[in-house]
């Protein structure tokens, strides 16, 4: 049992080492939108905050959904460590609690965001990844007056992506021709939980039958 604590309790540490050492190298290195290419041109590093979800997603621009989804979050987070405890103590596999761990790891490295990066970074309401969506845009912040921003403190945090695969299919394919492959703009945290989640649904079989 302590080496299966020992092993996932790793894994989580170095996922959320890595994820929260990226984002902010990230913010305090890079310009709001700036692109930068990694692994030749189909991989990129672009600099966006979002006030939502996963992979860029909004939830709403109200106070509430902001508030609403952190406290989800965090109490996702609490049941899923209560649920690893249980399954370490049925002595489930080292596999399905690393496949757990995975998705712990992710959902509190976007939570981490939330919670305290708008203490540890100083706040600039004239960058645009802090504008409500629908508020409207302006070139000089001497027009900050017609922009609503987003509210700002514990649980309000931005969370910090950064990973864009800059791949489109092909012209003549069906539907989607010229279109992104996977438009969505990542980070760490996003892809722990997503490598979760698949492994569970490809293996649901062994661990729920």
């Amino acid at each position: 049992m302590r080496k299966k604590v020992l092993i996932v309790g790793l894994i989580v540490f170095f996922i959320l080492l890595a994820d929260q050492w990226l984002k902010i190298y990230i913010k305090s290195n890079f310009y709001p939108g700036e692109t930068r290419f990694l692994l030749g041109d189909w991989l990129v590093l672009d600099y966006i905050e979002n006030q939502g979800m996963a992979f860029g997603t909004s939830f709403g621009s109200a106070k509430w959904h902001k508030l609403a989804l952190s406290i989800f979050r965090l109490i996702a987070i609490i049941g899923l460590a209560f649920y690893w405890i249980k399954q370490l103590k049925k002595n489930a596999s080292l596999e399905f609690l690393i496949i757990l761990g995975f998705v712990f790891a992710g959902a509190t490295g976007n939570l981490i965001d939330s919670m305290f990066y708008d203490f540890i970074f100083p706040y600039d309401p004239c960058m645009v990844f802090n504008h409500l969506e629908g508020s409207g845009n302006f070139e000089d912040c001497g027009f900050l007056g017609e922009v609503e921003t987003k509210h700002k403190g514990f649980l309000f945090g931005n969370v910090v992506d950064m990973f864009r695969f800059n791949a489109t299919w092909p012209e003549n394919f069906p539907l989607v021709g010229g279109q992104q492959v996977f438009p969505a703009i990542w980070n760490i945290a996003d892809a722990a939980i997503s490598v979760g989640i698949i492994l569970l649904f490809l293996r649901q079989k062994k661990y729920f039958t």
